[in-house]
């Protein structure tokens, strides 16, 4: 015998959807059939179906409940007589229909093959759905013991209703081969005669996703919940949103907060709350850009996987701060601030120091506890201070025996446990992540923790509310959450935009982290290597059982803010009508028409610009949307009544592209009854999506008030075409004193006609004398303006229907050779008088700067304004120039316009994404103004930068002696270390940080250090001291990476006094090595208690009243990575001390983060 099985169990992925196309099976399939070795004993015959199916249909990883177990035989006769495709009998299994599916002569392969497919002959109803384990076994009926089987599982539904096995076994071995283990020798099919039998294995769905494939899954439809979109790396921010506005009390709060005169989106509060509501009542996953940008957060960020304890601290932060002074001021408090003590204790004598502090979370260690009680007893275990570590009582009491510890007086009512699944390991030098195996309850009594006087009048019960996940490694992985939205209801999984039902399979077992159960019970042998879990619980939310009617309470409709909900609602709308715009699109067709008015404004090349719209640019041509089905003669209706024109006087000619790339009327539209779209589709060559027309006013009318058009070959009259040689003519007139072009409307002339002959229509049309001379010339395209010749015939001079003709007054200019191409500075040249140096008295030279012109917006650069020039808030501005310009002729037009020596001016270019100066441009004598703000300083920035706009920075020195210059940033600190003042500074390239000194007294307008007291200069790294610097140390021998700091040396540190050394003092929150804001030196001295040791840091330090009182400050050892050392009032840092590298830390939240990092805090609204 030689039963063949599956060493895997295959997932749905891996086989033929359907049968009942006939699939080419691709070259890295895997063969479904493992041959067994033929001495294996074999002695389970298939008829014997109960050891069968246990074989057959193994446990499932997912465990679901099992509905019913049922095996169905088909006995198959005449092997070689059946058709390309067959069905056996129909069976019933979970109340559905079932069949067997085979193709006994492979589906186009050398394989048989057999699915499990449903039986329902007239299809499956819409909402058929049913999930199941099935395995099928092949065996001979004259020798049960011969036999080969698969198995697999499948959600079944209308779209997918067969599964199976395209390669189940090789036609050749079936017939004529000897079966392995066959005794007598016998094939698997003898005699043209097998069963098959089918064991279905039904289990419930308890989800509603079991095996789901998620096509065209709907959030909202099966669970009435939606997700969130993931920006990049943000599905830990998700995670975290998602368990805040599910804690409904929480949610409730932030909508009492009132935006309704602060509804941007730079108000983080207004984008919370737009956020909550979108959650509320979208159909579909919300982003959470608005979100994100509010809190000052640019890609970089976005793309980072950030600290969630932080974030969510900082969050509350914010959200308290803005509920000041409403009716949820103190919710958030009541909801996630409770009381922890830290206490000292003498074992002989009544003393005790004590402090009570607030805290929003707490931080479990997962290494070495098996579950949160072991984590909790961890975390109050009382240390004995003994021997060499006695505790100092004061003068009164001396050194003593003391137990030293936490102790919890209150918690929140919605608790949030931080698990350290992350921490530092000093082997690899590296964080690393903690996956073992943690469990936590969905019910836990907190009052073990408490302290022996607290109000212990209602219980202490938490009932799971949430749980954070965090799936992969410290460098890479992805967030996700469970969190049950009702107080009785089912927990639910976000994963960023898809929410599922789960399991509490899934909520607790599977995110207790460890090694990966294995199924039937089984354990690892020591041969094998256990399967780690890479997903885990890292935050874990807990609402105290009693207050769960308070914390989840309903939220509706009413308590979001109603200009909210109107803004919401109007911005839904908006969309809903550019949906149904775009849906609609294919109906109807752009109009563009170039009237006289947008002629007469037109100051540019051509007759109009349809690159913008009429509403930004009155020399646009007109836009019309209309229905395909519109007729000319309907369309020239609302040409009129928008132009204020009688429709009579109107006719519309078509605008075609010449081959030179101009636009211009080509033939008047004669059939006034064809629609708009036919007339679009005539317009052979028109590759635009829109239909552009010149709408012509005719001069006259007859009696009648009826036009009179001039004669048109097109036109007929009568019943022959007219033999009329008029070609319609475009004027413009250049005008020298106010240095643009102006919109002259048209005129009829012969072709015949001399160019000269335009000169009486010209003078006439501009009410100028009879005896003006002219200068003609015609626009070819905007890089050719040619000189007419006064006698040549206009057919000579090849003009034709919608050419144009400029002209200007011949004593207006010269003759071109000696013009200059400078312009004026203004946006509007007819507004202001000109230096006769800027202006352009020739046509064509004015065709070409158009052709060159550049609307530069110059900015102040927003850190490196000039107080010495007094204009550090100068307002932006904008010049007309040429992209022609050098970098020398854009500073004389910026420093005109500054009054400052242009020699002085640096321009920098501004990153599109940011709008913050990026890169200085260089002084060059061959680079133009195209060359500042195109692509090149794009590549080189890494980033696209505007091509519009310039900062410019007025520097103390000329941009040739900066070439000899060091640009350094550094910061000034003062009012202790709380107020920094970054500043640029430049200094010699061979200079010493004596140079540093005099350029920051400069910068900063210091006075100098005779009087106001010597400056210190020290680097610092990571936000720790590296070293302090002589004031001989060169500037070469100074690196970029190092941040340099300069301070006034306070007044006690002016004459050290004996018992006195100095010790290096640095910032952090929690962890020492996630340090923060600005470093310190700090005189001690020997024999003072730490009371009295805060009292000189709040002064030397800046911090004051409640900051300082938040802060707990310890000894950290530089060189070893033990947890810090907190200090007590009565302890003396003095004697504390171990060696020379300890430092003194100051553990509070980083409230402004660090900006020499250039790392900005997570929230600036």
């Amino acid at each position: 015998m030689d039963p063949s099985i599956d060493a895997d169990i295959q997932s749905p992925e891996n086989m033929i959807v359907d049968p009942d196309e006939y699939v080419e099976p691709s070259d890295n399939e895997k063969d479904d059939i493992a041959i067994i070795d033929p001495d294996e004993p074999r002695p389970t015959p298939a008829d014997d179906y109960e050891a069968i199916a246990e074989l057959v249909l193994p446990p499932l990883d997912q465990q679901p409940p099992i509905i019913e177990t049922v095996h169905h035989t088909w006995e198959i006769k005449n092997w070689q007589g059946l058709q390309k495709r067959e069905h056996g009998p129909i069976f019933h299994a979970g109340g559905y229909p079932w069949r067997i599916l085979m193709f006994p002569y492979g589906n186009n392969s050398d394989n048989v093959s057999f699915y499990l497919e449903h039986g329902f002959e007239d299809g499956p109803p819409d909402d058929f759905v049913c999930c199941l384990q099935f395995g099928l076994v092949l065996w001979n009926p004259n020798d049960p013991t011969l036999y080969t089987y698969h198995t697999a599982h499948h959600r079944f539904t209308k779209e997918e209703g067969d599964w199976g096995f395209t390669r189940f076994v090789e036609t050749r071995k079936l017939h004529s081969h000897v079966w392995p283990g066959s005794n007598p020798p016998r094939p698997l099919v003898e005699s043209g005669e097998a069963n098959m039998t089918a064991y279905v294995k039904i289990v419930e769905d308890e989800t509603g996703v079991l095996w789901h494939n998620f096509n065209n899954y709907d959030s909202k439809k099966e669970t009435g919940f939606v997700g969130l979109k993931n920006q990049g790396a943000t599905c830990y921010l998700n995670s975290l949103i998602q368990s805040l506005y599910f804690t409904n009390a929480f949610r409730k709060a932030v909508y009492q907060i009132p935006t309704q005169d602060e509804d941007t989106t730079t108000n983080s509060a207004y984008t919370l709350q737009r956020l909550f509501y979108q959650l509320q009542s979208s159909s579909a996953a919300v982003s959470t850009n608005e979100l994100t940008k509010s809190f000052g957060w640019d890609t970089k960020q976005i793309f980072e996987q950030q600290d969630v304890q932080e974030l969510s601290r900082k969050l509350m932060e914010v959200m308290e701060k803005r509920m000041k002074g409403t009716e949820a001021e103190n919710v958030l408090p009541k909801l996630f601030c409770g009381k922890v003590r830290t206490y000292i204790s003498c074992i002989n004598v009544d003393y005790e120091s004590r402090r009570v502090e607030d805290f929003w979370d707490v931080q479990l260690n997962v290494s070495g506890n098996k579950d949160i009680e072991a984590s909790f007893r961890d975390y109050i275990q009382v240390e004995t201070m003994d021997g060499d570590n006695q505790y100092f009582a004061g003068e009164t009491h001396k050194l003593q025996d003391a137990k030293k510890g936490v102790i919890f007086e209150s918690f929140p009512e919605v608790l949030h446990l931080q698990l350290k699944r992350f921490e530092y390991d000093i082997e690899r030098d590296s964080m690393m992540k903690v996956n073992d195996r943690y469990e936590f309850p969905d019910t836990f009594d907190a009052a073990p923790y408490l302290s022996d006087d607290a109000d212990r009048s209602e219980s202490w019960i938490y009932k799971l509310h949430g749980v954070l996940v965090h799936s992969g490694d410290l460098n890479a992985g992805h967030y996700y959450a469970f969190i049950k939205p009702e107080k009785d209801g089912w927990f639910y999984k976000y994963d960023d935009d898809k929410v599922t039902k789960a399991t509490m399979r899934e909520v607790l077992e599977d995110n207790y982290g460890g090694e990966m159960p294995l199924l039937n019970g089984q354990v690892y042998d020591a041969s094998q290597k256990p399967i780690i879990r890479h997903n885990s619980a890292y935050m874990l939310v807990y609402i105290r059982e009693a207050r769960l009617d308070e914390v989840l309470l309903p939220v509706t409709n009413a308590d979001t803010p109603a200009h909210l909900q109107r803004k919401l609602e109007e911005e839904a709308a908006f969309k809903e009508a550019r949906r149904k715009e775009r849906e609609e699109q294919h109906l109807y067709l752009t109009v563009r028409v170039i009237t006289q008015e947008t002629y007469a404004a037109h100051g540019g090349h051509d007759l109009t610009v349809f690159d913008r719209s009429h509403d930004e640019d009155p020399a646009a041509a007109k836009s019309y949307k209309l229905l395909k089905k519109c007729t000319i003669r309907e369309l020239i209706k609302v040409i009129g009544k928008d132009t204020g024109t009688d429709p009579r006087r109107l006719r519309v000619w078509f605008m075609v592209n010449r081959q030179n790339k101009t636009t211009r009327p080509d033939t008047p539209v004669l059939d006034y009854d064809q629609t708009i779209e036919e007339a679009h589709l005539k317009l052979a060559g028109s590759k635009t999506q829109e239909l552009r027309l010149w709408a012509e006013t005719a001069e006259t009318v007859d009696s009648n008030g009826d036009a009179v058009w001039p004669a048109h070959p097109l036109v007929k009259e009568g019943s022959s075409p007219s033999r009329s040689d008029e070609i319609v003519i475009f004027l413009k007139w250049f005008n020298v004193d106010t240095q643009s072009l102006v919109g002259c409307g048209h005129i009829y002339i012969s072709s015949q006609s001399k160019v000269e002959e335009l000169a009486p229509f010209i003078l006439k049309r501009m009410n100028w004398p009879e005896d003006t001379r002219l200068k003609l010339y015609e626009e070819i395209k905007p890089d050719m303006i040619e000189p007419m010749k006064a006698k040549q015939s206009l057919k000579a001079a090849e003009l034709q229907d919608g050419d144009i003709v400029c002209f200007q007054r011949a004593s207006e200019g010269s003759d071109g050779s000696d013009t200059t191409t400078m312009v004026s500075n203004g946006l509007n040249p007819r507004q202001q008088s000109l230096k006769s140096s800027d202006i352009i008295d020739d046509a064509r030279l004015y065709y070409d700067f158009l052709r060159h012109r550049r609307l530069i917006t110059f900015h102040c650069h927003p850190t490196r304004g000039s107080k010495e020039f007094n204009i550090d808030n100068c307002e932006s501005f904008t010049l007309v120039l040429s992209a022609k310009h050098t970098y020398d002729q854009v500073a004389a037009k910026v420093g005109e316009k500054l009054n400052v020596e242009p020699t002085h001016i640096r321009f920098w270019t501004i990153a599109l994404n940011t709008g913050n100066p990026k890169t200085a441009i260089r002084r060059t004598s061959n680079h133009t103004l195209v060359n500042m703000v195109s692509s090149s300083y794009a590549s080189f920035a890494g980033t696209t930068i505007r091509s519009d706009a310039l900062f410019f920075e007025v520097l103390d020195i000329s941009l040739a002696e900066l070439d000899t210059k060091k640009p350094m940033k550094v910061s000034w600190i003062s009012e202790g270390v709380t107020k920094e003042e970054p500043l640029d500074i430049l200094v010699p390239k061979t200079g010493t940080v004596d140079d540093i000194v005099s350029s920051v007294i400069k910068k900063a307008r210091l006075e100098d250090e005779e009087k106001g007291g010597p400056i210190r200069v020290y680097e610092t790294h990571s936000n720790k001291i590296h070293r302090e610097l002589s004031r001989g140390h060169p500037i070469k021998d100074l690196t970029d990476y190092i941040s340099i700091i300069l301070e006034r040396i306070p007044e006690e540190e002016l004459a050290q006094p004996n018992g006195s050394q100095y010790i290096h003092a640095f910032h952090f929150h929690t962890d020492p090595t996630k340090a923060h804001s600005i470093p310190f030196k700090f005189l001690i001295f020997q024999d003072e208690i730490f009371s009295d040791t805060k009292k000189r840091l709040e002064k030397r330090t800046g911090i004051k009243g409640k900051n300082l009182e938040k802060i707990k400050f310890a000894i950290v050892k530089r060189s070893s990575y033990t947890k810090p050392i907190y200090l007590n009032d009565d302890d003396t840092l003095w004697d504390m001390l171990g060696d020379d590298d300890d430092q003194l830390g100051l553990d509070h939240v980083d409230k402004i983060r660090n900006t020499r990092t250039g790392m900005g805090d997570l929230f600036l609204k």
